[in-house]
């Protein structure tokens, strides 16, 4: 299904959250699909259950994926997906933070919009763009 990078900086968690997102964003997981279930996919990415079961939690929490009582989870439609107002906030400040260090380190400001613009290229092409997901 996908990679895990035990090496990287952010969590295994954190990892799965992101790739299990990214394909529903992108249709690679279609919506209303079933998802494998916690123990295929920690055996499929060789992790603890307990880290899958909690990425499939914050998933179902921010409404990518919903869980139907002895049958699965399945990934949500998109339509009428609503982004969460504080996580919004917190990437924002975040994103302004990075972005205050980027002209920090290179005191021009076309430099850092240079950055921001080639990091953009790195973000799935959805055909929407629109601020729900």
């Amino acid at each position: 299904m996908f990679e895990i990078d035990l090496r990287s900086r952010r969590s295994i968690y954190e990892q799965v959250v992101d790739r299990m997102k990214e394909r529903i964003l992108v249709g690679v997981i279609g919506p209303d699909e079933k998802l494998p279930s916690v123990r295929d996919l920690s055996k499929m990415l060789t992790v603890n259950p307990n880290t899958v079961q909690k990425a499939f939690r914050e998933l179902e929490r921010q409404g990518y994926i919903y869980t139907t009582s002895g049958v699965g989870s399945f990934a949500s439609p998109l339509e009428g997906m609503r982004a969460d107002d504080g996580q919004i906030a917190e990437a924002r400040a975040a994103l302004a933070g990075n972005m205050r260090e980027l002209y920090y380190l290179t005191r021009d400001v076309g430099a850092v919009r240079a950055i921001v613009d080639e990091e953009m290229g790195v973000l799935p092409v959805t055909g929407g763009g629109g601020s729900g997901t």
